[in-house]
């Protein structure tokens, strides 16, 4: 069996405990992975041959002899004194290890009896002919090296003694017969796994079983703490679960990280392997390093199944005074399931970010609703909403949030719960809805906050009016990036309380910025259709007359609006923009309602 395949089968530790773990374990992986493909690819010498019995010219004829099992060949080579047995090839191998390798016994009896020091000659891979023999299976080899005092504790250059190689090919007679010529069961590899953590990875009890009557420690810790118990749980292994619990195992015994097997078998949805646990006294309110329980870890992975489990057996208090809630997890993975069950079962929707942690966030965000809205979780933010979330807990607004990121299914399910249009970024004083800047790529999203009672006409006043603007240099509006984004990446919604306000930029001096120009034209154009007669300010006015294309929406603001656009204009105004949010709904003729809400 390749090893690397080995590591990512069994060890797909946790993200936030185990990734240097992994690493390693993986680079392990790869060195024996390298010498196995050697093994099977290139030792046997005489294979090249169409009919197995042509030596090639370049071939060693002792080890040729060997390859076609040719005793007595082996024992004319091995007796003359021309050919010496100990004699290394560019991998360090002797004929011995090919006789190993290729199983045969009898070949291997007349090497040792020629030269039976040699029995633990080790390759450039530190391998012996005893590992070698065990890796490919040959019983027959593995008894006649032992029988002739091969040492079976020797291991290879990483670490992987004939032991653990016989737990990972789970071949019983093979574990049985090492182990009665006095291996060290409890002998480490590399990585601090013994031959038990193996047998568990496996959901091998037989071999499990012959580890302990040999002596095996039932907790042994590898380098990183992980015992076999946890193994089995984070691999949904029951039947060795079941056994190493049955044998004495903690249940509670925690990782170099804090983590303990509920917390494993809670990432990786192993259900059954939660239930069994908490029937042996698992402590659900065992946190991890990062103070996180078993039901922030299930929350966080979306296993609703499991959240039901643990919520009844995790301590309120031990919730309360954890950072970040298992409602926020889930909020941030958009794991709406989880939120369902969390409410259900008397989650606070609006509980906060723990105040040490909360700067940790530039935008200082608090809520689940926030956490889920930044992350483009709509379906857990439905969720939220109609489970009472406010939308006043979070410095910055959450629709903010929403339209920085584009999403008009979202920004339009915060419109309808009562959403503030006209909200401000803190740290940046505009004269004007710092929405309109967040969406100014974006026209159809910017027209749906105009629809929804945006401020257009704060767009159009100006201190300056037609008279000469000053130069822009001291804006307090930045850009970012060479994408031409202003306003939209997440560094415009941070909060540096540090920082003294700036004056407040109006819009004129934001959509004449470089990055802006572009988009003059047609921003304006939408904003002209939801306002009444407006006089544009010098600047813009210099902006429209820039580009030929722009001159019909100059023409538009200098010519007189129509009488039935500014009726229409006056009505909104009048109406506010509750009931604007909700104009579909007014028992008014549908010809009327297409006419206020600009269908029209």
């Amino acid at each position: 069996m390749v090893r690397e395949r080995h590591c990512r089968k069994t060890f797909k530790m946790t993200k936030f405990s185990y990734s240097d773990y992994l690493s390693q374990f993986r680079n392990a992986g790869r060195k024996c992975n390298t010498v196995l493909s050697r093994l099977r690819g290139e030792r046997r010498r005489g294979n090249n041959q169409s009919d197995g019995t042509t030596e090639p010219d370049d071939a060693d004829p002792l080890v040729f002899a060997i390859s076609r099992g040719d005793v007595e060949a082996v024992n004319d080579l091995a007796t003359s004194s021309s050919h010496s047995l100990l004699k290394e090839n560019k991998d360090g191998w002797i004929p011995l290890h090919d006789a190993a390798y290729c199983g045969q016994t009898e070949c291997l009896k007349t090497l040792l009896k020629a030269h039976p020091g040699s029995v633990d000659k080790r390759t450039l891979q530190e391998q012996t002919a005893l590992l070698l023999a065990v890796s490919c299976e040959h019983s027959s080899c593995v008894r006649c090296l032992l029988e002739a005092g091969a040492d079976p504790d020797i291991s290879s250059n990483n670490k992987e003694t004939p032991l653990f190689k016989a737990c990972e090919l789970e071949n019983v007679d093979t574990v049985s017969l090492i182990l009665s010529y006095g291996a060290t069961v409890n002998q480490r590899c590399g990585q601090g796994w013994t031959a038990l953590h193996e047998a568990v990875s496996r959901d091998n009890t037989e071999i499990s079983e012959i580890l302990i009557r040999a002596g095996a420690t039932i907790n042994p810790p590898n380098t990183y703490s992980i015992t076999p118990l946890i193994v089995a749980a984070q691999q949904g292994k029951m039947r060795a679960l079941c056994y190493v619990i049955g044998k004495g195992a903690d249940v509670n015994m925690q990782t170099c990280d804090g983590v303990t097997a509920l917390h494993e078998a809670s990432k990786h949805g192993h259900k059954e392997v939660v239930a069994l646990l908490l029937t042996k006294n698992a402590d659900a309110n065992k946190p991890t390093n990062s103070g996180l329980l078993p039901l922030h870890i299930a929350a966080q992975y979306g296993h609703h199944e499991i959240v039901s489990l643990l919520v009844a057996v995790t301590s309120r208090a031990r919730l309360r005074h954890s950072w970040i809630s298992p409602l926020h997890l889930a909020a941030e993975h958009n794991r709406h399931t989880v939120a369902a069950v969390l409410l259900k079962t008397g989650a606070d929707v609006n509980a906060t970010l723990a105040y040490s942690h909360s700067p940790q966030y530039a935008d200082r965000r608090a809520t689940a609703l926030y956490f889920a809205i930044a992350n483009g979780s709509t379906k857990t933010a439905e969720v939220l909403l109609n489970a009472g979330a406010s939308l006043s807990l979070d410095p910055v607004s959450p629709l903010l949030m929403a339209v920085r990121q584009g999403c008009v299914g979202t920004v339009s399910l915060l419109l309808e719960r009562g959403a503030d249009v006209n909200a401000r970024i803190p740290s940046y004083a505009t004269t004007f809805p710092a929405l309109v800047a967040l969406c100014m790529n974006n026209l159809p999203l910017l027209k749906c906050l105009l629809d929804n009672g945006c401020d257009a006409l704060s767009c159009f006043t100006c201190a300056y009016g037609s008279a000469l603007h000053p130069a822009s240099g001291g804006s307090s509006i930045r850009t970012t990036g060479s994408n031409g984004y202003v306003l939209q990446s997440d560094s415009m919604l941070h909060l540096n309380c540090n920082e003294p306000p700036e004056r407040a930029t109006q819009f004129c001096e934001w959509i004449s910025t470089p990055v802006m120009l572009k988009w003059a034209g047609p921003i304006i154009d939408v904003l002209l259709e939801h306002v009444g007669q407006v006089q544009l300010c010098n600047k813009l006015t210099e902006l429209l007359d820039s580009r030929e294309e722009w001159l019909t929406v100059k023409r538009k603001s200098l010519s007189p609006r129509p009488l039935l656009h500014l009726c229409r204009f006056r009505i909104r105004s009048q109406m506010g923009r509750h009931r604007l949010r909700s104009i579909t709904n007014l028992p008014l003729p549908n010809r009327l309602i297409r006419y206020l809400s600009l269908a029209d």
